[in-house]
């Protein structure tokens, strides 16, 4: 009985977000603080809530496969809730018998829903239970994948940081030939000058020759006798 009322006042949540467009963790916060009625919110309503807006998209999608008659979309908010209720009940909560979950998902629609929707939910979720375990295996398979995806795309941010850490370690290294090759021509041209400046000191021939003693002067510069 507890869980029943459980599911009720999860209901209820679910319902008023729904006719809101507010989000349901959003809304179940301030049920929280604010249940909107004598008792809080029991730990099992709360379950409830989280684990249909956590599961949404896939809850929906699984729902949407199984319906005969209308969207999703179109559904009464109170039908479109109790099967999320379901429907999580179902796929992923192992601790409630499948044959409970749609039976308590009937006692709701017949309580609050017109006449026609027991009938229309019990059809939907008993799809829904015979092709639980196909709906298991795309969800592993999908999260595999996705697993997948996050290993590649952490190893391609591990490459990305290795190729950085060795551009800047290449990046930091003197580069020898380059430094040597600027020496060389350093040296070179510092050898350059200084033959320069050598050469501009160095006096001429004819200088010598107005420098030194007419007997030191070569005879090759001495004018022959006739």
């Amino acid at each position: 009985m507890a869980r029943s009322t459980a599911r009720k006042r999860a209901l209820n949540t679910l319902y008023e977000a729904d006719e809101k467009s507010q989000d349901f963790l959003s809304l179940l916060e301030e049920r929280k603080v604010r249940p909107g009625a004598q008792t809080p919110l029991p730990a099992y309503a709360v379950t409830l809530v989280e684990g249909v807006a956590g599961h949404r998209r896939d809850i929906d999608e699984a729902l949407q496969t199984h319906s005969t008659r209308w969207p999703l979309s179109r559904m009464h908010a109170i039908d479109r809730n109790i099967l999320r209720i379901a429907a999580w009940e179902i796929l992923y909560n192992p601790d409630v018998p499948d044959k409970v979950a749609i039976d308590e998902a009937l006692s709701l629609a017949k309580t609050l829903s017109d006449a026609d929707a027991p009938s229309f939910i019990h059809g939907l979720l008993s799809a829904l239970e015979q092709e639980k375990d196909e709906h298991q295996a795309r969800r592993e398979q999908a999260d595999r994948i996705a697993a997948l995806a996050d290993a590649e795309a952490d190893a391609d941010a591990s490459d990305d940081e290795s190729d950085k850490a060795k551009a800047g370690i290449a990046a930091s290294e003197p580069v020898s030939s380059g430094d040597g090759h600027a020496d060389s021509e350093s040296e070179s041209a510092e050898g350059t000058h200084e033959d320069e400046d050598a050469d501009q000191s160095a006096p001429s021939l004819d200088q010598l020759k107005l420098t030194l003693p007419k007997e030191l002067t070569p005879d090759v510069d001495l004018p022959s006798g006739d």
